[in-house]
């Protein structure tokens, strides 16, 4: 590739850069949480969700306990899940176990942060600031970042990080 191909991809990609979703990854104690999420919610809705993953690296499992955020009145760890063709919805009073050596995922469909009494609309875009409490790593602060109505994964598209395209 010449220097002007290179230094045009480069500025495409600079020019691409902020419309793009990196979610960082946080580690605490032996968990490392990556892909924090939520999707916008239409007017006047009053609930939201949050989603991430959690991996615990260490040898010990850990729980994730509660969870706190200024954007909802009460913010609380909950599990769906459909039984015999009939959705179910609860928190999980007990916390969620992390076991050593694995992933669990909080994703629409299954375990979630489900954020009560907004105080004000998600909008696609927001950064969310939210503090996960843990039995063993204690408080971790991690972000979500809204994506649009409907969104299946935290690239809005079904779960892609990066999705891009550049036309030269």
């Amino acid at each position: 590739m010449t220097f002007f191909g290179r230094s045009l991809l480069a500025l495409a990609f600079l020019m691409a850069a902020p419309a793009m979703s990196f979610a960082a990854e946080v580690k605490a104690g032996d968990l490392v949480i990556t892909q924090p999420w939520s999707r916008a919610t239409p007017g006047g809705a009053k609930t939201g969700a949050g989603y991430l993953t959690i991996e615990n690296r260490g040898s010990a499992p850990d729980r994730l306990v509660g969870v706190s955020g200024e954007i909802a009145a009460r913010v609380e760890v909950h599990e769906m899940a459909v039984t015999n063709g009939v959705m179910t919805m609860r928190p999980l009073e007990k916390g969620l176990e992390i076991e050593p050596g694995k992933t669990v995922a909080l994703a629409p469909g299954g375990y979630h942060l489900m954020l009560m009494e907004l105080k004000s609309p998600l909008k696609q875009g927001d950064k969310l600031p939210v503090t996960l409490e843990f039995e063993k790593a204690g408080k971790v602060a991690v972000t979500l970042d809204v994506q649009a109505v409907g969104a299946k994964g935290p690239g809005g598209d079904g779960g892609s990080m990066m999705k891009h395209e550049h036309k030269m």
